[in-house]
């Protein structure tokens, strides 16, 4: 009997928006890289899941099923999970991805996507997640961190948990800041960030911090420039959607 033939599957490397920057240097993202293997019809039947779709976890089970390299998902930050993404995309179906947007067909070369890399110079140090701010209209010092995946499932719990409780509530942004925020002028004591949030923190504040996050924090570009056919007026920076067609238009 003949031996059974073996497959060896491509792979590729993708780098992090963050460099690794953000991570622990026994972690190993903080090499700053990871690798990835191009989808097959397995990763195929992942899309597909009916139970992945309804529960809004189908492309984080696509994406763990990607990645090669021996890595906790669960560390990934935002930005970060969005450059296994776009590469996913790309090894699985190319880099031209069609939408319409306003009526009209649009195609995107993801390939053109530029990564937002991360300034080491912002950090408080290097492979620490901190980062120092001066709120400007109270002039308190605070850190903050970026967040990972494992702080979302702990805000979405969090927030499930406080509907449970009062179906009108809305408290994601408050529970946002509460899990990026730190320190407040030197105390990181939980009990002191949850009371400067609820308590203290002006909404003038709470806006230039979020537009700060926005500024610096490691991500991809995922934004197009949009010309109506009609030569209306070009749109800047419109938000690519990102959903379960991005991978697979049929699914």
């Amino acid at each position: 009997m003949s031996e059974e033939k073996k497959f060896k599957f491509p792979t590729e490397i993708v780098e992090l928006p963050s460099k690794g920057l953000l991570y622990p240097k026994d972690n190993p993202l903080s090499s700053g890289k990871i690798e990835m293997k191009y989808m097959t019809a397995k990763e195929e039947d992942i899309l597909t899941n009916q139970n992945y779709i309804r529960q809004g976890i189908v492309l984080d089970k696509l994406m763990q099923a990607l990645i090669v390299s021996k890595c906790n998902y669960d560390d990934l930050i935002v930005g970060d999970k969005n450059a296994i993404m776009v590469a996913s995309r790309i090894l699985g179906y190319g880099k031209d991805y069609s939408f319409e947007y306003e009526g009209q067909e649009v195609t995107v070369d993801l390939s053109e996507i530029e990564p937002k890399w991360i300034k080491e110079e912002d950090l408080v140090e290097k492979n620490t997640n901190e980062f120092s701010y001066t709120l400007p209209h109270t002039d308190t010092p605070i850190t903050f961190k970026i967040l990972n995946n494992k702080d979302e499932k702990a805000i979405e719990a969090e927030i499930k948990g406080a509907k449970k409780i009062n179906k009108m509530a809305s408290p994601e942004l408050s529970m946002r800041l509460k899990q990026m925020i730190l320190s407040v002028s030197g105390d990181d004591s939980r009990k002191a960030v949850r009371e400067f949030v609820d308590n203290y923190l002006l909404a003038r504040d709470s806006r230039a911090l979020r537009e700060h996050i926005r500024e610096i924090q490691p991500d991809m570009d995922l934004t197009f420039d949009f010309y109506p056919e009609d030569g209306g007026e070009t749109q800047e920076d419109v938000k690519i959607p990102v959903g379960v067609t991005f991978f697979w238009p049929d699914a």
